[in-house]
């Protein structure tokens, strides 16, 4: 197999994990191949000096981005200095990106590349706490908040820190098989790597929490109930509200509606119970609150691109 180069971004206040984890995969799968189609990695900096992450450790380049020569894979991450690039790093991926095989993006590097024009009509994901921002900034962008990488092509953005791991890890077994990338995430103690369209954040943590305590009392109620009536009436009444005026408050208070706080929670119980119990798809489905495991399938197949037998082949340990 032809080994492949991948050539990582470095600058100031870059996150030094959205560098290390993404590296740490593919030494890994030199270690797993062997010569048989490890990858070479390399580290530029704009002017090829060393450059400090936003927490305060000295990463060291090999050479200057104008001296880097052409990569297979371009690697760009993310950290508080892709807020404000220096303009010779934007001007260097505006004509080097397109030249690359593949264009990849971990956490907040996605910015960088959409500064440079380089995601306009594709579809991206950022850390979730930034896509708003890139939305606005950068309408020409189809950006997606929930999943934790999207691939567009030979783009592939990704969200926050972890999430490049898994990137990562999914690259590896497109270019080596599904073996190899499970041989690398044990090598990380990554038991199986997440897909790409698995939520970045919990139900709870996608939501606010309300200020008012009947209301977040409430949020935590029904996630630990799943399995009851969750409709707007019966949530109302326990938050002793009419149902229009909690519908209201709920939206206001947590930035989501009742019924897709709901979903979210009783998808991420699905998941786990698939994950964690030996449980059939009925008894899964009835505990998480779906009722028929066609209701379930419904739900997965369009959250997550995959029914729950499947993902339950595909995703859940093997120490489970």
């Amino acid at each position: 197999m032809t080994q492949r180069s991948v050539l990582v971004v470095l600058f100031d206040g870059v996150q030094s994990l959205d560098v290390t984890g993404p590296a740490e995969v593919f030494a890994g799968a030199g270690r797993v191949l062997g010569d048989r189609g490890a990858y070479r990695l390399r580290f530029a900096s704009l002017d090829g000096a060393p450059v400090t992450s936003h927490s305060g450790l000295r990463l060291m380049a090999d050479a200057a981005l104008a001296d880097a020569g052409q990569p297979d894979v371009l690697l760009v991450p993310g950290g508080d200095g892709a807020h404000h690039p220096a303009p010779g790093l934007v001007d260097w991926l505006r004509v080097n990106g397109p030249r690359a095989e593949r264009l990849v993006s971990v956490c907040t590097g996605s910015l960088l590349l959409a500064e440079a024009g380089l995601l306009d009509g594709h579809r991206a994901t950022t850390h979730w706490a930034a896509c708003d921002t890139m939305a606005d900034r950068y309408p020409a962008v189809r950006v997606e908040a929930d999943p934790i990488f999207v691939r567009d092509g030979r783009i592939a953005t990704s969200a926050g820190v972890t999430a490049g791991i898994d990137l990562a890890l999914a690259l590896v077994e497109e270019d080596h098989g599904r073996d190899a990338a499970l041989a690398v995430a044990r090598i990380l103690v990554v038991f199986l790597r997440r897909p790409g369209n698995q939520a970045q954040f919990s139900a709870q943590l996608a939501a606010q929490t309300a200020r008012r305590e009947p209301l977040r009392e409430l949020q935590q109620w029904i996630t630990e109930h799943p399995d009851d009536d969750l409709c707007v009436e019966a949530l109302a009444r326990r938050a002793r509200l009419s149902p229009r005026h909690f519908a209201r408050a709920f939206h206001a208070e947590t930035g989501t509606t009742p019924g897709r706080y709901v979903e979210r929670v009783r998808l991420e119980h699905a998941r786990r119970l698939l994950e964690e119990t030996l449980d059939g798809v009925r008894e899964v489905s009835r505990a998480a609150g779906y009722g028929t495991p066609e209701a379930m399938r419904r739900a997965f197949v369009k959250t997550l691109g995959a029914a729950p037998a499947e993902y339950r082949r595909r995703f859940r340990p093997a120490s489970a």
